[in-house]
């Protein structure tokens, strides 16, 4: 619907032909950072009917455990005018996160409230997260931020223990469209020295016409000011290092420089959509940590922010030699 282009938040499956697939990532940290659960409801639509249907994934951020949850598509409801999604008895917003799952993997149930949510700006001009790319209909992958950063409230009883997340931080964003890139490095934060600060930053293989190009998105939120990094506000990629233990990143635009330094760690197995199945293995870690340091390109190079954020997701999947081709 075109109206949903205003609103990256809201399903955007409806009447949309396989191969589709739509996800959105709740990241949930209690006040003490002792416990950490990515909460991934979705939907994933096969050019074989038999073959569609709904899921949620659970990540335990600490030990890496990975669990996936399907469900018969018609267990999948999504509003059309709201985000409000339901799978079987489990409820998501951008309000609550409700959850009711109990089978042979998994137990989890409990209630957790979003609060003070901060979503991505979006206008005409700039469709969210997307920016102008938001209004393009054959991009592979859309993306959306729909909160850099909020506080928590309630708890959840996860096989047996209860974690209370109230005084906690969460993070929530989404993706949607035919499959994931064929590789890209995904990483994101909200939690700094400083509360209130968010980063999130991608870099990914684009398909475009009858080529590719390595596109990206990054955006630092940072004392109510959203600093944005990305392909289509020309900005440029200095550097891009991949070791085994860390990932350096440099970028700048006309007027600032942004240095990216984050070190990887152990992590788990979700699945990720393909044009053909949800089988792909990705690892994500939210045991990472993200350096960063912005500073303005003058003569003087004034830093405006230099910290580490904690509790780290990360993601690097796929081909990324062909990544580091393009860019170069």
């Amino acid at each position: 619907m075109f109206n949903n282009l205003f609103y990256p938040e809201r399903y955007h499956g409806h009447g949309r032909k396989p191969p589709f697939f739509e996800g959105w990532y709740f990241k949930l940290v209690d006040r003490e950072e002792n416990h950490r659960l990515a909460v991934i409801p979705a939907i994933f639509k096969h050019r074989d009917p038999a073959e569609h249907h709904a899921f949620i994934q659970i990540l335990n951020g600490l030990d890496g455990t990975a669990t996936y949850h399907r469900y018969p598509a018609e267990e999948f409801y999504a509003a059309r005018d709201d985000f409000a999604v339901a799978i079987d008895q489990n409820q998501f917003s951008v309000r609550e996160i409700s959850l009711d799952i109990q089978d042979k993997q998994r137990t989890v149930k409990g209630k957790i409230a979003l609060k003070n949510t901060q979503p991505w700006p979006v206008t005409w001009r700039s469709l969210g997260i997307m920016g102008p790319y938001g209004w393009i209909p054959f991009m592979e992958c859309n993306h959306g931020v729909v909160s850099l950063d909020h506080t928590l409230d309630g708890e959840l009883e996860v096989d047996g223990e209860r974690i209370d997340f109230s005084g906690g931080r969460g993070y929530l964003e989404k993706d949607w469209g035919a499959a994931f890139p064929a590789g890209y490095v995904w990483m994101q934060t909200n939690h700094f020295d400083t509360p209130g600060t968010s980063f999130v930053g991608s870099i990914a293989i684009i398909p475009w016409i009858m080529s590719s190009f390595p596109g990206f998105i990054i955006g630092l939120w940072h004392q109510q000011t959203l600093y944005r990094f990305a392909t289509y506000t020309n900005a440029k990629t200095v550097h891009l290092e991949l070791k085994d233990n860390q990932i350096h990143w440099v970028v700048q635009d006309d007027q600032y420089r942004l240095e990216i330094t984050s070190h990887r760690a152990r992590g788990g197995l979700l699945y990720g959509p393909s044009r053909e199945s949800m089988t792909e293995r990705i690892g994500e870690t939210m045991l990472a940590t993200v350096d960063l340091q912005l500073s303005k390109r003058n003569s003087a190079g004034q830093i405006l922010f230099r910290e580490t954020g904690r509790c780290a997701g990360l993601e690097v999947h796929g081909d990324i030699e062909r990544l580091l081709a393009l860019q170069r």
